[in-house]
């Protein structure tokens, strides 16, 4: 993987009614990689994403994207990146074939046939290309979304919740583009809620209440929390879950289908309020490696935490 950062900034900061939404982040983002940007709502995701393809301005910090100055150079980021929003932004009276044929002369390219069939076919759009956008589901509004965005041939997606309201085959085809994107070099920034989607991600930023709290390969993530975790299974999970819930030593109590996750910092602590399960009947109790899901779910837990702290 090349080290050329596609963004690279420094100290960003944004002040909005009086409030810092991101407080001094820095983000260093290479080439090709899929960077999941995760946080709860209101940790400052979509004002960063707005910052780096140059719609608003940062109050203090510096960086670049793509090589051009976030202050400078807010034309030309604009000119070169694909932004998806997560609101259908397209024309819905107009087809399939016309929003992207609109699209494709906004950005003033020629060959705009050739280019439309081309997205049209990479993202399995073309048998539907006259029907109206607006009569499409959620998942179609996607794509169409996505093709939009990549007719110009971005080298950097950035993509802000891009699947929120969709069905699971939605998110699973859309992700399935970004990595065939990401295999001809171009990088994503995709910002989401979905802990199962971090798992498709190169690398993982979290922030809250406008601060990075971690920045690392999805594969370090667990690691760098530094979990331990216990899995339960019992007849009775509800009961299980709620003598954990509040235990010293147990920080997070997760339910996974059929078995419940028990998580904390102080393996000692965690195991000692697990056995006190012992007089459920059924129950099994044991340790297991800390899992991705287990780690996000633990950081948005302290997130919440914070921000209630705080109001």
């Amino acid at each position: 993987m090349s080290e050329e950062f596609v963004i690279n900034v420094r100290k960003l900061t944004k002040r909005l009614g009086g409030v810092t939404v991101v407080d001094s982040l820095d983000l260093s983002v290479p080439k090709g990689v899929i960077y999941g940007f995760l946080g709860p709502n209101g940790s400052g995701k979509t004002t960063t994403i707005r910052m780096v393809c140059g719609l608003i301005v940062p109050d203090g910090g510096e960086g670049e994207c793509l090589g051009f100055d976030l202050k400078r150079d807010r034309k030309k980021i604009k000119e070169r990146i694909g932004y998806m929003t997560q609101r259908f932004s397209l024309y819905e009276d107009l087809s399939i074939r016309e929003n992207l044929e609109f699209v494709a002369r906004l950005h003033g390219l020629n060959q705009v046939r050739r280019r439309v069939n081309r997205a049209l076919n990479e993202l399995g759009l073309a048998s539907r290309h006259r029907q109206p956008a607006g009569r499409l589901s959620g998942g179609w509004k996607q794509r169409l979304s996505l093709a939009a965005c990549m007719i110009h041939r971005p080298r950097l997606l950035l993509l802000d919740e891009p699947t929120a309201g969709v069905d699971p085959k939605a998110r699973r085809d859309f992700w399935k583009a970004i990595r065939g994107y990401a295999r001809a070099g171009v990088t994503s920034l995709v910002s989401t809620h979905y802990m199962d989607e971090a798992v498709q991600c190169d690398h993982i930023a979290y922030i809250a209440y406008g601060k990075k709290l971690l920045d690392c390969r999805t594969a370090e993530v667990a690691a760098r929390v530094g979990l331990s975790t216990q899995r339960i299974v019992a007849p009775d999970l509800d009961l299980a879950a709620q003598r954990l819930e509040g235990a010293v030593g147990v920080d997070v109590v997760a339910r996974f289908g059929a078995e419940v996750h028990a998580s904390g910092r102080d393996r000692e602590l965690l195991a000692a309020a697990v056995a006190r399960l012992a007089d459920i009947p059924g129950v099994d109790a044991r340790p297991m490696e800390t899992g991705l899901e287990d780690a996000l779910i633990y950081l948005t837990a302290g997130a919440a935490d914070n921000v209630r702290r705080r109001e």
